[in-house]
């Protein structure tokens, strides 16, 4: 099965998720994950709103990180992206979300990421 077509599933049923947790009073917010075969992101997304707004992001490419990453490969720099990504979080205040892999199986760098930005304090 295409990945986009696995995304596009996850993604409605996450939209189904947040509409009936924002009418329950919960505010969540998407944390989106792209992974190629020599980086990988992560971003928060607020759909909640309506525009899709990105309102953290990290990446491998990132200037702030390229020099951490620098040598490490793999789960290694996952790790660190999920770690980042957490700490900008909680800086913008941003608690709890949904996972969203895009439709990459949880395994692996994905699996890494998601355990790092739980370890740093995102609740998912």
């Amino acid at each position: 099965m295409d990945r986009k077509v696995r995304a596009q599933r996850l993604r409605h049923r996450l939209k189904r998720e947040s509409y009936e947790t924002r009418v329950s009073g919960i505010e969540r917010r998407r944390l989106s994950v792209f992974r190629s075969d020599k980086h990988i992101s992560a971003q928060i997304i607020d759909d909640n709103a309506g525009t899709g707004e990105t309102l953290v992001s990290a990446s491998t490419q990132d200037k702030g990180l390229q020099s951490k990453v620098k040598g490490k490969k793999g789960m290694e720099a996952a790790e660190l992206v999920g770690a980042e990504l957490a700490a900008r979080a909680k800086k913008a205040g941003v608690k709890d979300v949904f996972f969203d892999r895009s439709g990459f199986r949880y395994h692996g760098r994905i699996k890494a990421l998601a355990d790092a930005a739980r370890k740093g304090g995102l609740n998912f």
